[in-house]
């Protein structure tokens, strides 16, 4: 049985820390720009680490790239939206309420993982260089992909307009990006000698914002608009994204004529929503609301952990095939 993930048990405790004590109003204007600086130095040292021929790598196969982000930025959110008509057309009250809404649809426009997309592919057997590439596209794509999903899907007047959420997020996340592989010669090799220290960094970074969005969101009533039983529902609607998604991710790659090894990539990589990423840009697209909107990935991201691993354990229990190209580990 899957032990209980420390990094969760981390984000529940910077939750229960902002519920009991959140940050004060006098002190929010120098959480926000610590908050800021801790996104820009998350994704400088994500550049400094990528290393450039990755990144040319993520383009050559195009099927199962395109099937990747296909599965990532059009079926996730048609999904998400038709499960949103669904429940409101089936039930008066649309079974969560609309902030949780939010922050489900938000997570369906989201990128997919990396470390936990590759680890898991891995485990699966499945092809690890492709899962790599798969959520390294994933990644770089989303910046410009996800805020402009969101306001296509969300039309929410206070996330802005489309073009002017990109600029946002491109300026907090892609520049320092770009920076980080500017300097990738230099500063790449310390970044990847010490990858604890840089693990470390990253998710104190999460901690930190997952700390000021929550007490944004408690000091204006989050626990009195958000019932205990909302959550469990949350959670439900959390895995049928993940059951449908999973299905239609493999028989995507059935569809595809891809390799069993590719198949278990597209079926991690396309299924499969960033935390890491997910946190700063709702902090970014939602100023005022982050608290809240975060709640379904959290559970989310949980929830695929759990279901992946014992997902990637049945495939790793296959037999071997004659043509099965052993895989190096990553």
């Amino acid at each position: 049985m899957k032990k209980i993930d420390p990094f969760l048990m981390m984000l529940i405790g910077a939750v229960l820390l902002a519920s009991f004590f959140p940050c004060p109003p006098a002190a929010q204007p120098w959480m926000s720009r610590l908050s800021t600086l801790l996104i820009t130095l998350m994704f400088f040292f994500q550049g400094a680490k990528l290393e450039r021929h990755a990144i040319i790598e993520s383009l050559q196969d195009w099927r199962l790239q395109g099937g990747t982000l296909f599965a990532s930025f059009v079926l996730f959110p048609l999904l998400g939206f038709a499960l949103y008509l669904l429940c409101h057309a089936l039930f008066a009250n649309g079974v969560v309420n609309s902030e949780l809404w939010v922050g489900i649809l938000f997570l369906c426009c989201l990128p997919s993982t990396v470390q936990s997309s590759i680890a898991l592919t891995s485990i699966a057997r499945g092809n690890v260089p492709a899962a790599i590439c798969s959520a390294t596209a994933s990644n770089i794509l989303g910046i410009f992909f996800t805020p402009l999903l969101s306001g296509l899907l969300l039309h929410r007047s206070d996330s802005g307009s489309g073009l002017e959420t990109i600029l946002e997020v491109s300026r907090e996340l892609l520049l320092p990006f770009i920076a980080g592989q500017l300097v990738q010669k230099w500063i790449g090799p310390i970044v990847h000698r010490h990858k604890v220290l840089l693990s470390f960094t990253d998710r104190g970074s999460i901690i930190v914002l997952v700390y000021a969005a929550f007490s944004t969101a408690v000091l204006q009533g989050l626990w009195k608009r958000i019932p205990l039983i909302d959550l469990g529902k949350v959670a439900l609607l959390d895995t049928i994204l993940l059951f449908v998604l999973l299905c239609t991710t493999y028989m995507l790659g059935r569809l595809l004529g891809q390799s069993k090894e590719n198949e278990i990539a597209l079926q991690f990589c396309g299924s499969k929503k960033s935390l890491a990423t997910g946190i700063p840009m709702a902090s970014v697209i939602f100023p005022t609301g982050a608290g809240i909107i975060v709640i379904p990935l959290m559970i989310y991201h949980q929830i695929q952990l759990f279901i992946c691993t014992v997902l990637a354990r049945h495939y790793a229990a296959r037999p071997v095939e004659p043509n099965e190209t052993p895989l190096k580990k990553h």
